[in-house]
This record gives C-alpha cells, structure tokens and sequence, in this order.
C-alpha cells in the first residue's frame, strides 16, 4: 500500500474505486483517500463509517467513463472463472478510472497463496480436487467449518483462474507491470498505470 500510495501521491481529495475489497488495507495509509467500494450484493462485511459503498459487478461497473482518479483491485481479477469476464472486467476498470492499480497473485509462484498450498495450481484439475478435497495448508490454519470449507474449495477449483505476467499486459496493454518478489520469486503482479506518466516511471521497483 506504500508502493501504491508513494506511486500515486494520493492525497484526502483523491477519489479512488476499490472494486472488490474492504477498509482495512486502507487504514494502514498515513493519509485516507475518498474511496468507494463497489462489491457484489451478496458481500455481507460490515464497513465503518466514511467509506462510501455500492452493490455492483466489476465487469459493469455503474459509473461513467473516468470517474475516478484511481481505480484499484486487490486479488480480485483471479475469481472470475473465465478468460471472458477477465476481460470484461479490465475493460471497465480502464474505462472508469483515469489511472489504476491491479494486483494479482502470479500463476507461475510455487504457492498457491489461496490455498497456502504449494504446487497445487499448477496440477490437472481432476488431481488438484483430489488433494485440496483431503488437506490444504489453508484448512490447517483457518479450521473452517464444513461447509465454509465446502464453499471455498469448491470455488477454488470452478472459479479460480490466475494470471501471469503476459497475461495482465494482454489485458493491461497502456500499464507498466510490477512485480512483487518474496526470496527473488515473482510472487504476485502489478498492471498500474497513471494517466500522464511514462511506463518506465510506474514500473520503477519492478
């Protein structure tokens, strides 16, 4: 959030979207920016006060074209199930921001950081079900309840699609892509792009 906030300059008058997240990473800012969360309507996460709120889908986001000075989404794009709402969804976060900020967790890093579970993503489907259905790093910590465990593996393995580098610049063609490394590995991606401002500005610490 430094990286983001330090890349920007955001400021208390900035307007950001945050499509598909919640307060608390914002409050680890110094200064909190004007932002609005847009989240689908079934996300049940109380929200204090002085955040706005909207019940939308990210892939039709209901606001005009460049109505926020930033939009920026955290671990989201990977839940969407399909190349096509992918691209649907970074066709409106292009369209409604000026500038953006889009975090993914890299499909080439050998955890896969939803599951804590190392290697699992990278197997065939059929055989990913067989070992998440028996035991994952996450279940270990979480302790889930049966059918909280049911829903989230399930999920995992129907919706979850995760993106690399060539990917997110396919999908991000104007942004310089970042890149977040734990022990030298790529361990998730940055497309972020600040109208007016050259690639090679915006890519710095890639």
């Amino acid at each position: 959030m430094c990286a983001f906030a330090t890349a920007f300059g955001c400021t208390e008058a900035t307007r950001i979207l945050d499509v598909g997240g919640t307060p608390g990473i914002w409050e680890t800012l110094p200064v909190l920016p004007r932002v609005t969360f847009a989240n689908m309507p079934r996300a049940r996460e109380a929200f204090p006060p002085g955040f706005d709120r909207v019940a939308a889908d990210g892939r039709a986001l209901p606001f005009p074209g460049g109505a926020f000075d930033i939009v920026f989404s955290n671990s989201v794009i990977e839940h969407l199930g399909t190349a096509e709402n992918q691209e649907r969804f970074a066709r409106e976060i292009r369209r409604v921001g000026k500038s953006y900020w889009v975090q993914t967790p890299n499909r080439y890093f050998w955890l896969e950081t939803h599951l804590l579970t190392p290697f699992v993503h990278w197997l065939p489907r059929a055989w990913s079900a067989r070992i998440v259905s028996r035991f994952t790093i996450w279940e270990w910590i979480a302790r889930p309840h049966p059918d909280e465990k049911e829903f989230y593996l399930g999920h995992f393995l129907k919706d979850v699609r995760l993106l690399g580098a060539r990917d997110m610049r396919k999908l991000f063609p104007e942004a310089a892509i970042r890149k977040e490394r734990f022990l030298g590995l790529t361990k998730s991606i940055i497309a972020a792009y600040r109208a007016g401002t050259p690639k090679s500005v915006a890519s710095e610490g890639a």
